[in-house]
């Protein structure tokens, strides 16, 4: 496929955006079915919250924190309207905190690639040099890094790190002062893995997601895991009533209901796993996937994309210039059907795939 032609074609910088899509592609907004976001689309059911609720300023955001270290099994959280609104300060953080102690601000900061994009643009409009490093780039080169910044299961190439490994990573930069984030959004259905108990050590964050595994995007929360000091200092950043009374009121609620989490975790399993089937029987290769999401490298991802929007289809292309050497090849994310109806439609496009 000529590069003109790609450059050409509805390709956003991250999933969702049907609107935009909807106008690029002459299909109304209500014929689509978005696939592109990896967001578990059975959501837990939100209730009618009391009018009250709506009314008063944000005042529980306390109790919510609490109840979110009982379900992350961290020492401390700080809730925030999302976990993109942590990212963009992070930067900030840093500085305020190398400031505070009088230490150097330049830093080279470690990228894993691909990954969610949104770290690259925040440090690099901060002023930071930026290099685009594998896991294993990440080992050999630690010594002059001064941040490193992962996702863990990865987005989208659903790598996934042990905590040996980061407990490593940390500690080799906290010896220069250097920081570790890691970006747990996907980590719900594996908490055995999560590094939140972990995260009150010194130069060590871990950023969670609060819509993507419950389903509730819209409302925006997130919370950030770390030292006590880090938090404050980040509290800072965030000025007042950075978290809607809403959101915390729904939160409080979804995150003591474990019947509920605990049968998703087995739901989510059971249909990513149907999604995996479905590609293979297609002629597609899934590359790996998570209980959110499957990936999938292969040099027709953009054919793939195109035929699939121009039939109302969002899925999330992943171009080369996002990857690093290791993942060299376009890709694309699945992610998971909720209705019968939707997978019908996933499936009757698929046929048609195997003529591209």
């Amino acid at each position: 496929m000529p590069f003109d032609n790609i450059t050409k074609s509805f390709i956003p910088r991250h999933g969702g955006n049907i609107e935009a899509a909807a106008k690029h592609f002459d299909i109304p907004v209500n014929e689509w079915l978005d696939l592109s976001t990896g967001l578990n689309p059975f959501a837990w059911p939100v209730p009618v919250l009391q009018q009250t609720v709506w009314q008063k300023l944000p005042d529980q955001v306390d109790e919510l924190e609490s109840i979110a270290c009982d379900y992350y099994k961290s020492s401390y959280a700080l809730a925030v309207a999302g976990s993109q609104m942590a990212i963009q300060l992070l930067p900030k953080l840093y500085q305020a905190v190398l400031s505070r102690q009088a230490l150097k601000q330049a830093a080279t900061v470690a990228v894993l690639s691909p990954s969610y994009s949104e770290y690259e643009r925040s440090w690099r409009e901060a002023g930071y040099a930026i290099q685009y490093l594998s896991s294993t780039e990440i080992d050999k080169n630690i010594e002059n890094i001064d941040v490193v910044i992962i996702v863990n299961p990865n987005n989208p190439t659903a790598e996934c790190f042990s905590r040996k490994k980061l407990l490593r990573w940390r500690q080799q930069l906290s010896e220069r002062n250097g920081w570790l984030i890691i970006d747990e959004a996907f980590m719900d259905m594996t908490p055995q893995n999560s590094m939140a108990s972990y995260s009150e050590l010194e130069n060590l964050i871990v950023l969670r997601s609060f819509g993507k595994f419950f389903g509730l995007a819209g409302i925006r929360l997130g919370f950030v895991l770390a030292s006590s000091d880090l938090l404050a200092e980040l509290k800072k950043l965030l000025g007042p009533w950075a978290v809607s009374a809403p959101a915390i009121e729904i939160a409080k609620q979804a995150l003591v209901d474990s019947q509920w989490q605990q049968k998703t975790i087995v739901h989510l399993k059971t249909n990513v796993e149907r999604l995996v089937k479905t590609l293979k029987a297609s002629g597609l290769k899934p590359t790996a996937y998570t209980s959110l999401f499957v990936w999938l490298k292969t040099e027709k991802a953009f054919q793939i994309y195109e035929h699939f929007a121009k039939q109302g289809i969002l899925l999330r292309y992943f171009n080369v210039e996002q990857t690093s050497a290791k993942h060299r090849s376009t890709s694309l994310r699945f992610g998971l059907p909720g209705l019968e109806s939707d997978w019908q439609r996933l499936e009757s496009v698929l046929e048609s795939v195997k003529n591209l």
